[in-house]
């Protein structure tokens, strides 16, 4: 038990500045998922379906990374199926606030408010990808 926590602390300053920083942009997209379901003028909680979208758009790729061979080709049929059921989920995520909007369920500045936390969110988890879940972590084995 000593030992994982003095690894834990043991990180190097980037990747706590990294850590730190994800977490504070993730937590700036769902303020502004919240803001759009819970401030007076809007009232509804339609808006915050989209956080299935979010749970679900990691899914494909990390499934279809601990199933992948370590062959040498960069590309995989299960990863480009994998990639095609994100992107079906990122486009639903930010189609989901424009349609509620235009059936005139919710208002249009809740549905802006949705697709402003869907970019923030969704650059929190390629930041993610991008800084954690590499072949050559340079974090210490973070991910």
């Amino acid at each position: 038990m000593k030992l994982i926590i003095y690894h834990f602390f043991m990180l190097p300053i980037t990747a706590w500045t990294a850590l730190v920083s994800l977490a504070f942009a993730g937590s700036i997209g769902m303020t502004l998922i919240i803001l759009a379901c819970a401030l007076p003028q809007y009232q509804l909680w339609w808006p915050f379906f989209v956080v299935v979208f979010y749970i679900f758009s990691v899914c494909p790729t990390l499934l279809a990374k601990r199933s992948m061979n370590n062959s040498l080709s960069g590309s995989s049929p299960c990863l480009e199926l994998a990639i095609f059921l994100t992107m079906g989920f990122v486009i639903s995520s930010f189609a989901l606030p424009i349609v509620l909007a235009r059936a005139e369920v919710i208002m249009w500045g809740a549905c802006y408010l949705t697709i402003c936390g869907n970019f923030v969110v969704y650059g929190t988890i390629v930041g993610y990808f991008l800084l954690f879940d590499s072949e050559d972590n340079v974090y210490g084995g973070m991910a």
